[in-house]
């Protein structure tokens, strides 16, 4: 992928800046988006090819303006990759219509102003692949969760859709659903480092299996299914879901 240019959404911290360092590892300039902007610009420092582009993806003006920068300055956009996302935590009959409503202007809306404003692009030149991180919960019902497993399921759904009407183009759009994960938004919910054991057993009671792999995942092991999806040897996959989640979904 070396001399590519990608966009990276939510590439401050966990699995995005992840992704952004392994794409810079292999010679691809990336755009670096997100709102942090401190976290952004320290990640920025890592490597001449990680150029940071501060931008909240909940206006799609913002978007449509980061988007025609980034091709401004750096060049024809080859490979997206949404990551950004946030967790609101609360049953349904509590949750806030505030905690509803970020949550899919971030996981949903902003992966669909994203995603139009580069795909827009891609299709003009017929070429160019896009990635979405989805969620193991938008297969499985999660308690507390509805806000988020339903924006993940929106957003996974989506990105089949445009891999629908984009391959004709010659454009390949995935998910990577990764499953509990090594990241600040995991250790959100936890009190203590036992809690990463619960996890990995599972609890009847919240009806959620463990993890059959008996382990929690770190980021690198998100990365390297993205990585798969967006080379060659992944030439012939489009609308696929690859879950990463240690078997915790049993395979749904």
């Amino acid at each position: 992928m070396q001399g590519k240019i990608a966009i990276v959404s939510g590439a401050a911290q966990g699995i995005g800046a992840s992704i952004v360092e392994a794409l810079s590892a292999q010679g691809v300039t990336v755009a670096a988006l997100d709102v942090q902007v401190d976290a952004l610009a320290a990640l920025a420092q890592t490597s001449a090819n990680i150029h940071a582009y501060p931008v909240d993806v909940r206006s799609s003006q913002a978007v449509r303006d980061v988007v025609a920068q980034i091709e401004a300055e750096l060049g024809a956009i080859d490979i997206l990759v949404n990551v950004a996302g946030v967790l609101r935590l609360g049953a349904v009959c509590d949750l806030s219509f505030d905690d509803w409503e970020l949550t899919f202007s971030v996981n949903t809306h902003g992966v669909f102003y994203l995603s139009q404003a580069v795909a827009q692009r891609m299709k003009t030149r017929r070429a160019g692949n896009i990635v979405t991180v989805g969620s193991n919960a938008a297969a499985v019902p999660r308690m507390q969760m509805a806000a988020y497993a339903a924006s993940k399921a929106a957003s996974s759904h989506f990105t089949k859709c445009l891999g629908l009407e984009l391959a004709e183009y010659g454009i390949r759009c995935n998910i990577v659903s990764p499953g509990s994960t090594d990241t600040a938004m995991q250790r959100q919910l936890w009190t203590s480092e036992s809690d990463a054991q619960k996890v990995i057993d599972g609890a009847l009671p919240s009806f959620r299996t463990g993890i059959p792999l008996r382990r929690i995942a770190a980021t690198t092991d998100i990365v390297a299914p993205v990585l798969f999806l967006l080379s060659d040897a992944a030439k012939h996959i489009t609308m696929h879901n690859l879950c990463v989640d240690g078997g915790a979904t049993l395979g749904v």
